[in-house]
């Protein structure tokens, strides 16, 4: 899931998992690893969305009000 918005970003910014991993400071194999896990804490994915000048949110929304948290 997550790492499917991450190549789609990639993309956009026309970068590579290589260029992610040297944004982020780290193996070109841990991010191929991350990614192909799925596997992400709540900090790494802000980490990527600076590396991608995005913002990452995480929130919690209820389904019959829409009120977020």
């Amino acid at each position: 899931m997550m790492t499917e918005k991450i190549e789609l970003v990639l993309v956009k910014r026309k970068m590579t998992k290589k260029d992610l991993a040297d944004a982020l400071h780290c193996s070109t194999s841990n991010i191929y690893n991350k990614m192909k896990r799925d596997n992400f804490s709540e900090k790494e994915l802000v980490d990527i969305a600076k590396a991608l000048n995005c913002t990452f949110e995480a929130k919690f929304v209820l389904n019959d009000s829409k009120e977020e948290f």
